[in-house]
């Protein structure tokens, strides 16, 4: 089994996981094959360098690797064991004490890989040419670079207007992304299994203007038709793009989704209920 892994470099577990890692593989007949940064810190293993030939991936760090490691598949149909060694993990398969035993169910096949519906979005140009083109696991923010002044844009569904935003940018998510950036600027959290794109406004200067969810099968565009300042397209908070007056983004749901391990046990709503304290406060018993 040729499991690559990803890896954030940030974090004092990551040497001792590794270390887990080819310690258990031999035994559990996994070749692991590690990206240059990882291979760099274990001082061993195959390099990771193509997805294609993956039968599952292993990201190590938090949900920002997760999303990288998902990036990286561009929509391969290949399970991720997401390992968390960070604070929130919210997409995470298991912590870090875990590991062991979660990566020897990899190797059995005693998993669910959970599909979570992803999006793709391309930049078009003022002579309709897609210059760029992303997937994204979370989301995709519209947003205005270093200066505190609204932003107006034209944001359509299937082509028709659904209105003039004059707001500090706007978030364009999957459910997985629901409970991201898009919740934080008050759009609502979404079941990942119910397929559909949020569209949410951030910081909007009309009080009628609020998130929108709308059917996976619609295409969302949206159009900078004033901005004194330098717009910016950003992918799952990572990468990204500047956007210029004129051009258009066009964001839909990807052909392939995001197939994320997940164990007995591990349900959405324990997630909410520990990693985002839903229903009151954590280690209360009322509401």
């Amino acid at each position: 089994m040729r499991v690559g892994v990803i890896g954030h470099q940030g974090y004092d577990e990551l040497p001792e996981i590794l270390r887990i890692l080819f310690r258990v593989a031999p035994g559990i007949s996994i070749e692991p094959l590690l990206e240059q940064g990882l291979h760099e810190v274990a001082g061993k293993g195959a390099r990771l360098e193509d997805p294609q030939h993956l039968d599952a991936l292993v990201t190590l760090g938090g949900d920002g690797t997760l999303l990288r490691g998902a990036r990286f598949l561009d929509g391969r149909d290949i399970p991720i064991l997401g390992v968390n060694l960070g604070r929130l993990g919210f997409l995470t398969s298991c912590q870090s004490d875990d590991f062991e035993p979660a990566l020897k169910s990899l190797a059995s096949g005693d998993y669910v890989a959970q599909p979570r519906m992803a999006l793709t979005a391309r930049a078009i140009d003022a002579e309709g040419v897609a210059r760029k083109q992303w997937r994204a696991l979370n989301d995709f923010v519209l947003h205005k670079g270093g200066f505190a002044r609204v932003v107006r844009l034209n944001v359509f569904v299937d082509g028709e207007s659904i209105g003039t935003y004059a707001c500090d940018g706007v978030v364009i998510s999957t459910p997985t992304g629901s409970t991201g950036y898009s919740l934080s600027a008050g759009g609502p959290v979404v079941v990942p299994t119910v397929e559909s794109i949020i569209i949410t406004p951030v910081s909007p200067h009309t009080l009628a203007v609020r998130s929108l969810v709308i059917p996976a099968d619609a295409e969302v565009t949206v159009e900078a038709i004033e901005s004194p300042t330098e717009l910016l397209v950003t992918v799952d908070g990572q990468v990204g793009t500047s956007f210029v007056k004129g051009e258009k983004l066009k964001v839909r749901k990807a052909d392939n989704p995001v197939r994320i391990v997940r164990f007995p046990g591990a349900t959405f709503f324990e997630k909410m209920r520990v990693k985002l304290g839903w229903g009151g406060l954590p280690g209360s018993d009322r509401p």
